[in-house]
């Protein structure tokens, strides 16, 4: 009974490291396992705390003063409460600041998510796109186990020269090993895609489907790509920033209430007692330093935000184009391929096929037609990878990674 439970504890284990993904939902899978994304939402949750501790009043402060009584000067007690208010609306710009940056924190972890994104689903359509390569490699293999079987036939009944049977082998076996070279390179995109979506290393990853068809996504803005509202957002608070360094021209003035009490003893008329109230009111005047520096400072990084996002906006829309246009021109070739070079060749590739098996040809004619076949159907592939690779690049451009779920 221990070893059946045990049998099944394994299963359960290997069961619970397998995994099988689809391109439509790698992005929720990064979203959720990457530990760099876990680690940066940490950083919205820094800025939160310190937005709590801005904009508000200094802590008020109490003094206690005691003097004894001599020969000159009565015994005096007394109390004082002390508070600092700004005369500028300093208060009011940090807590707008602490905004600015919590929004910041918030753009910049789904900046991360945008570009680990991308990266995720570069990975999983090559991947997608070696698997359908293999599976094109497979089926040559077979016709090419079929056509050693066919030759070593005709080599036996001495209708064909040895040649021909040994020719069919050779290209039998290179098949075979690109075939295995494919895989090979499967199995290392995969490996990179694990800890993109926070799988260990042991664990087993399959992808399912084909890739899309192609089709052009319809024109959309960038505005919202959250590195360039970062950049927006930086920018506005750099100008909180130079106007929190002008209001710091005027330091905090203090106000306080103080109360004493003096007791003295008068040779002849006993213990005389007084006590009084008064206000305290100090303003500090900003004739040395009017905070100049800090102001040139704050000015200065105010017109570089602005200036990097305009840098930015522009990088982003032809970024976006270079992409798009990318994208149109790959189309183009795969129409063609499709549409009007495979069925030509597939169309050769069977009469020749026809001709050797009635001994009007030679293998070689044979041979070469079932590669340039081969090669098509892998240009066609290369040119549909390449296609959503741009995909990719566009949507990240924009900002909005996403995926079509139309098969071919």
């Amino acid at each position: 009974m221990s070893f059946h439970l045990f049998l099944l504890s394994i299963l359960l284990t290997t069961s619970a490291l397998a995994e099988t993904l689809t391109l439509d939902t790698i992005p929720d899978r990064v979203r959720s396992g990457h530990p760099d994304l876990q680690a940066a939402r940490l950083r919205i949750t820094e800025a939160q705390a310190r937005q709590l501790a801005s904009g508000r009043l200094a802590n008020p402060s109490v003094g206690v003063e005691f003097q004894p009584e001599s020969k000159v000067s009565p015994r005096t007690s007394s109390v004082a409460l002390e508070q600092n208010f700004p005369v500028t609306h300093r208060l009011r710009l940090e807590k707008q600041l602490t905004s600015q940056l919590v929004k910041a924190a918030e753009l910049e972890v789904l900046d991360v998510e945008r570009r680990l994104i991308a990266e995720a689903q570069s990975l999983a359509i090559n991947a997608l796109a070696l698997g359908q390569h293999l599976t094109i490699h497979q089926q040559q293999g077979k016709l090419a186990a079929d056509l050693v079987a066919f030759t070593e036939a005709r080599t036996k009944a001495g209708e064909i020269s040895p040649l021909d049977a040994s020719q069919a082998r050779v290209d039998a076996r290179r098949l075979d090993l690109e075939s295995r070279q494919l895989t090979a390179q499967k199995t290392l995109l995969l490996s990179q895609l694990k800890p993109l979506i926070g799988l260990p290393p042991a664990a087993s990853l399959t992808l399912s489907g084909n890739l899309p068809s192609p089709d052009l996504p319809p024109k959309r803005d960038w505005q919202s790509r959250p590195d360039f509202q970062l950049a927006q957002t930086q920018e506005q608070t750099a100008a909180t920033e130079t106007a929190l360094a002008k209001s710091n021209r005027w330091q905090d003035l203090s106000a306080g209430l103080f109360a004493a009490r003096e007791q003295q003893d008068v040779t002849g008329q006993g213990t005389q007692r007084t006590g009084f109230v008064g206000f305290r009111l100090s303003i500090p005047l900003p004739f040395w330093d009017r905070n100049q520096g800090q102001i040139a400072e704050k000015t200065a990084a105010a017109e570089r935000a602005r200036l990097e996002t305009a840098a930015l906006a522009s990088h982003i829309s032809h970024e976006a184009a270079t992409a798009r246009q990318d994208m149109a021109s790959q189309l183009a070739l795969i129409t063609e391929t499709r549409d009007h070079l495979l069925p030509l060749i597939s169309e050769q590739t069977n009469a020749l096929e026809k001709a050797y098996q009635a001994g009007q040809t030679d293998l070689l004619a044979l041979l070469r037609a079932r590669e340039q076949q081969l090669e098509a159907e892998s240009s066609l592939l290369d040119s549909l990878r390449d296609f959503h690779l741009a995909r990719i690049r566009h949507e990240t451009a924009l900002g909005t990674p996403s995926t079509s779920d139309k098969n071919p």
